[in-house]
């Protein structure tokens, strides 16, 4: 088919909504490329230069001289709608297939089959789901023109963001006839992962990479250990930056905290996490019209968000690899002469970065008790019946079967909702390839460690190097540095915002599947048995309280008066109504004096009456070594009772150390309700942090 310039160009000015707009370096080769139908080309170019245009105008200009409808398959479908306008611009028909969208199903079915969608955009996941491909995708197979492939980094073991759906892709790339247009687009490919994509998509795979460096960005590295100092960092340079930005936190409960804390300092912002739901796109968009000073996010903020002239992106703790901040921090300054890209470091990221590598890939120990459970039920058992057959929490079952389930062969399969086990077993390959993966994510997180030392002006240069690329065209940062010093009255206070917070305890209203066999009750807890909305003062070990917290538990032995104190104050602004008239506390074998102790004092300084009215009847494993709520249920069950001591028909605060699971109050609360107590208002000093 032969390329035409001149309507080539004219669509980007239309997508791109500019009449003076021309093509950057390498967008019309590669867009003449696919529509000439050269070959399969990867095309590795940075966040920012414009790889979703290559592909919209080449679908347009395919189906302008009569040829099938695009295939793309990304990730990052929920943040590609700034790119979907561009393409709907153009005159691309853009229709999406993904969990977020079931009821169009149906509609986008029906047009594809008409011939009345151009693109067709899905999720690497859509391609395991069994009716997608048989009743979908074999429809349109013969016709496709092209198939894109976005962030075809996640195809690779070695890519910073491997997802293992991709690996479908793997096997579907190598049944394509050899003359199929095929386009695959990252921004972050070292060689590593060039070559691994190169074996995967080629042969014969054309590459087009462009320049890595960002002159318009001025990096610069703070370490600043206790969040307090980080938190008054960001309260005193915020409002000196100029334009609106993003920060980075590791963590959901992160991303809420430093949005809660920046806004009790009078700043415009709001949290953007994978728990934000159904506020995002209007949460991107009240960024992109700089209707807030920057979104407080997770890397849910991730790949396909475009605002050009981001003026700063600032990481609150440092992510676990150079490829990935390289692509967060590569966010800024793309369309302006000068951004900044500030990464804070502090004492817990290395706890949280341990966390994500070593939770990965199932252990063989995991993978052991799932096949065994599923071994001895022929008829399978779906993802409910498995947590109540082991010890694991439900993220680990589902990463488990999901890892499993993509192997080839799989020794695990879905018929209808339940898994049951193939006659294939496990490739220690599998194992392997967990081993170098997890190998290769140390290597990653101590490379960020060097990043993170890096005197000023050295950065740009290390991240280029580290990515493979030209380091000798960086040049100088055009910014001068931002101060490295915490005012220290603001520290105070953002101590005093992280002791002022508190987390609702949310009430259990269903007993477990199964119920709870030795209480012989199941299905709904009856309202008038249920606990009522409680509070937890912190997260177990966090900033704030909960380094207190654990000393007192494990260090101590006692917990101190200022933590009685902290609840005082938390309860009187909690005011639950009708308020508690008397104090009573969850026993503990194990540390008998220890939460005991605790709740008189707090009864004392309450002004209210203690009695200990729940008994614990034997010793189980702590809560804490159960791993999902099934097992925590069955772990408590019969192990509860009241002691036979008079019971105020009174509303009564129950006190714990930790909260976990929530079972234990559920129980507790039960008892008391059964038996004559008034409302039950659960208390615990801490979360244990394990929601994360």
């Amino acid at each position: 088919m032969s390329y035409n310039a001149a309507r080539s160009l004219q669509l980007l000015k239309v997508g791109s909504g500019r009449a003076d707009a021309s093509f950057r370096e390498g967008q019309e080769e590669a867009i003449r490329h696919i529509v000439e139908g050269k070959g399969r080309l990867l095309v590795v170019q940075k966040t920012g230069w414009g790889k979703s245009f290559v592909y919209f105008i080449a679908t347009k200009l395919l189906r302008e001289d009569s040829a099938g409808p695009a295939l793309l398959i990304s990730p990052l479908l929920a943040l590609m709608r700034n790119q979907i306008a561009a393409a709907e611009r153009m005159g691309v028909r853009a229709a999406t297939v993904n969990s977020d969208n079931p009821d169009e199903w149906e509609d986008v079915e029906t047009r594809l089959a008409r011939g009345e969608v151009d693109i067709l955009l899905i999720s690497p996941e859509r391609l395991a789901n069994e009716r997608f491909r048989t009743q979908v995708l074999a429809g349109i197979a013969e016709q496709i023109s092209l198939l894109v492939i976005d962030e075809a980094h996640c195809i690779s073991d070695w890519g910073h963001d491997f997802r293992p759906h991709y690996r479908l892709l793997e096997r579907i790339v190598r049944t394509l006839p050899p003359n199929l247009r095929l386009l695959a687009t990252t921004a972050t490919a070292n060689d590593r992962v060039m070559n691994d994509l190169t074996n995967v998509l080629g042969p014969n795979l054309n590459i087009s990479r462009g320049d890595l460096n960002r002159s318009s960005l001025t990096l610069q590295t703070i370490r600043l250990p206790s969040q307090s100092e980080r938190l008054a960092w960001l309260a005193e340079q915020v409002a000196t930056l100029k334009g609106h930005g993003i920060i980075y936190t590791l963590t959901v409960r992160d991303a809420n905290q430093v949005a809660e804390w920046l806004k009790t300092r009078g700043f415009k912002v709001e949290a953007y996490t994978g728990e934000t739901g159904e506020r995002r796109a209007q949460l991107e968009q009240l960024l992109l019209n700089n209707g807030v000073k920057a979104l407080v996010a997770t890397t849910a903020l991730g790949m396909g968000y475009d605002k050009p002239d981001l003026a700063f992106v600032i990481h609150y703790q440092m992510p676990g690899s150079v490829v990935a901040y390289y692509q967060q921090v590569g966010r800024a300054g793309r369309g302006l002469d000068s951004a900044y890209g500030v990464l804070l470091s502090g004492e817990e990221e290395a706890n949280i970065t341990n966390w994500f590598i070593s939770t990965a890939f199932p252990t063989r120990q995991e993978v052991a008790d799932v096949l065994e459970a599923l071994e001895r039920e022929p008829n399978g058992l779906s993802v409910p019946e498995l947590l109540s057959r082991v010890n694991l929490s439900k993220g680990r079952v589902e990463k488990t079967i999901a890892l499993l389930s993509l192997e080839a062969p799989a020794p695990i399969a879905k018929q209808n909702s339940k898994w049951q086990l193939t006659a294939a077993t496990l490739s220690e390959g599998f194992w392997e390839r967990a081993e170098r993966l997890t190998a290769l994510r140390r290597e990653e997180h101590q490379q960020m460690q060097e990043y993170a030392r890096l005197p000023f002006g050295q950065h740009m240069g290390f991240l280029i190097s580290a990515l493979d690329g030209d380091a000798s065209l960086v040049t100088q940062p055009t910014l001068p540095a931002l101060t490295t010093v915490v005012n220290a009255e603001l520290a105070k206070e953002a101590v005093a915002f992280l002791r002022r917070t508190s987390l609702p305890i949310e009430p259990r209203k269903k007993w477990p599947d199964g119920g709870m066999p030795q209480y012989n009750v199941r299905g709904n807890i009856a309202a008038a048995h249920q606990a009522q909305p409680g509070k937890a003062l912190c997260v177990w070990g966090d900033a704030g309280w909960g380094g207190l917290v654990r000393t007192g538990k494990y260090h101590d032995r006692h917990f101190s008066d200022d933590l009685v104190a902290a609840c005082v104050k938390m309860v009187h602004e909690w005011h639950p109504h009708p308020a508690p008239a008397w104090v009573t506390c969850v026993p503990s074998l194990r540390h008998p004096d220890l939460v005991p102790n605790f709740s008189i004092r707090l009864a004392g300084a309450l002004g209210l009456p203690f009695h200990m009215i729940i008994a614990k009847t034997d010793n189980r494993p702590e809560q804490k070594t159960m791993a999902n709520s099934t097992q925590q249920a069955r772990n408590i069950d019969g192990s509860l009772t009241v002691n036979g001591h008079p019971i105020p028909p009174l509303p009564v605060l129950l006190i714990d150390d930790m909260v976990d699971s929530r079972w234990t109050l559920a129980v507790s609360a039960w008892l008391l309700r059964k038996n004559g107590s008034g409302e039950v208002w659960p208390m615990a000093l801490s979360q244990t942090g394990h929601q994360e």
